[in-house]
């Protein structure tokens, strides 16, 4: 019996995306689970002492491997998103880590099309 890899990175697509300094947009990114040293490290940072809802800017900041060309970003890059995308990141966070088959909703830039994107985790049956 062949035993099923535990899947820790998952592709997602934001629905506008991070506009760096030389206004190319990264959309395109890949998140990883996060662990109970990432919560530690987050709960120990000034600014989320000060601000709690900081917070999840420091997490994204953590467990975003990947956006678009960007092999790391900050939470100062991050504060630039538009609120869709926050709320799209918060929203895939909760649902990966969560480990529950759940639709996602999604955008189409092109048409205006909005819809929902089925997130299959692996391991699951």
């Amino acid at each position: 019996m062949r035993r099923k890899e535990l899947c820790t990175e998952f592709n997602f697509t934001l629905p506008r995306g991070l506009i760096d300094s030389q206004k190319r947009v990264h959309r395109h990114g890949v998140m990883r689970l996060a662990t109970a040293k990432d919560e530690l490290w987050v709960q120990q940072e000034r600014k989320v002492q000060d601000n709690p809802a900081y917070g999840a800017l420091i997490m994204f900041s953590r467990v975003i491997s990947r956006l678009g060309s960007l092999n790391s970003v900050t939470p100062e890059q991050l504060e630039e998103l538009v609120l869709r995308d926050i709320y799209y990141l918060r929203e895939f966070y909760n649902r990966i880590n969560q480990q529950s088959n759940t639709d996602i909703p999604a955008h189409c830039p092109h048409c205006d099309t909005q819809f929902n994107v089925r997130l299959e985790l692996a391991g699951e049956s």
